[in-house]
């Protein structure tokens, strides 16, 4: 099941700051975090460097060696083996990274020598100029920079294979060199148990004091039991329940002491309906998030947008992102609804930005989406909405065909209105006037029709948006599709 944390600045009343200006539960974590570091540190190296390892006997090992108990072991050994399995899952994306995008650099400089070697045959004819195809690559001069585009492209191919040749250096040192894992300071993990009061057997948190049971390693100085005023984590839904297991989690950020609660989220209340009532779909974009709502016969009762900034600062670009969330949980309140959005993964399309051009790249890379996504699952899930997450395949096609012009409605809500009958599972057949002119076999799922479509309006000299805008775009299927057969 899923975990919350909830995280405050730990409070410095003045009576209780000394002559460093620090309280006495301020000193008292400053020492502690440095027994927890070496003992963390330890254990990270031993989890490094060891094929098997038996919890039990390592955590006497570090009860006898650092003076602590048991359950300060378990709390330096869960963070130890989070950290070490942090890190080598970091080296596996590290390097699949890396070989998408030596792959995405590969197969682009393959393409342009071909182009290259074919535009090179074409000229080395005798009657180049009377052929009825011409040329894929044809030969012309910049005046402003005083080359070819034969010369610029293979100025590109040879900066492309030294990076490729530098990716494939990398990969390889990234295989074979040892993983290193950071170990921060300043900083406690302390384990909690459903079993003891509070959740916790060391640190215990009754909703305003904060009572720390002193490990045997600093009970001459500070005694055996150290407590401050925590208050409470203020929320204005909070998931926080009275039992089960809470760990403490005490940082150092900013040069002030912070303290976090994990806990088991207490359940909420349902507020969206089965999807077979109806739903809401969103389609989101870098200038806005489109968004229609479906009722259970699949048809559209309301649709609209939410504008959106980009290029703003971090800080404000998560404000924009918290008050989209709050506006798409507002309707799916008012429609007692799920919220159906696409299952996104931009790393594979990320892999590829060096060959995709500094436009598609600014556009990829100037949204956080899977910030937006993040945000927006955490804030229904507080407030009882289910988020639904559906295959993204030709949702945007199938809007501009079916619904754009049905509707009257924007690309973005027309992909919007796709998805919501998506999370429904409500079929999507293309019209029957298109369907007469692609060939495809009996027997194949509905997604090969879309598919050999989408193909045909890739190869079109019109634009997808500007394409769906024209009347008789049945008889342009038929065109491409003639045409097509006779290449």
């Amino acid at each position: 099941m899923p975990t919350l944390t909830y995280v405050k600045g730990l409070p410095t009343p003045a009576e209780e700051l000394n002559g460093l200006g620090f309280t006495e539960f301020e000193m008292f974590l400053a020492a502690l975090s440095s027994v927890f570091h070496k003992a963390a540190c330890e254990t990270a190296n031993y989890l490094h460097r060891s094929e098997s390892f038996n919890k039990s006997s390592w955590n006497t090992h570090l009860q006898k060696s650092y003076s602590i108990s048991k359950r300060y072991a378990n709390g330096v050994i869960s963070y130890s083996q989070g950290a070490v399995d942090a890190s080598r899952e970091h080296r596996k994306l590290h390097i699949k990274t890396l070989q998408g995008k030596l792959k995405s650099i590969s197969a682009w400089i393959t393409k342009s020598e071909k182009k290259l070697k074919d535009a090179q045959k074409f000229y080395a004819k005798k009657n180049w100029h009377k052929s009825k195809n011409g040329c894929r690559f044809p030969l012309s001069c910049s005046l402003e920079y005083r080359d070819t585009n034969w010369q610029n492209l293979r100025f590109q191919l040879h900066n492309k294979k030294r990076r490729a040749y530098q990716l494939a250096q990398q990969i390889e040192h990234l295989k074979t060199v040892s993983i290193q894992v950071a170990i921060p300071k300043n900083q406690v993990y302390i384990v909690g148990s459903k079993d003891e009061s509070f959740g916790n057997q060391v640190c215990q948190w009754d909703g305003d004091v904060l009572k720390f049971r002193v490990p045997a390693c600093l009970e001459p100085k500070f005694g055996k039991y150290v407590q401050t005023n925590l208050g409470n984590f203020d929320r204005n839904i909070n998931r926080l329940p009275n039992t089960g297991a809470k760990t403490g989690h005490f940082f150092r950020s900013c040069g002030k002491w912070n303290a976090a609660v994990q806990f088991t989220p207490a359940p909420v209340q349902r507020i969206s309906r089965h999807s077979a009532y109806g739903c809401i779909g969103i389609d989101m974009n870098p200038g806005s998030i489109g968004w229609a709502y479906v009722d259970s016969d699949g048809n559209l009762k309301a649709h609209g947008k939410i504008p959106l900034l980009m290029g703003l600062p971090s800080g404000k670009q998560d404000a924009q992102i918290v008050d989209a969330c709050l506006q798409l949980a507002t309707l799916a309140n008012t429609y007692a609804c799920p919220i159906v959005c696409e299952e996104l993964d931009f790393s594979t399309k990320k892999e590829q930005l060096g060959e995709r051009g500094r436009k598609y790249a600014r556009m990829l890379s100037g949204w956080a989406y899977s910030r937006f996504y993040e945000l927006l699952e955490s804030i229904l899930s507080n407030r009882g909405i289910y988020l639904m997450k559906v295959n993204p395949a030709y949702t945007s096609v199938i809007g501009l065909v079916k619904y754009a012009r049905q509707y009257g409605l924007a690309s973005d809500e027309a992909a919007a209105t796709s998805i919501a009958r998506r999370g429904m599972r409500l079929s999507e057949k293309l019209p029957n006037s298109i369907t007469a002119y692609l060939s495809v076999k009996d027997g194949k799922h509905v997604w090969s029709q879309w598919n050999q479509l989408n193909n045909l309006i890739k190869k079109s000299s019109i634009k997808r948006h500007s394409f769906y805008a024209i009347s008789n775009w049945e008889s342009l299927v038929k065109q491409w599709s003639e045409q097509s057969e006779l290449l």
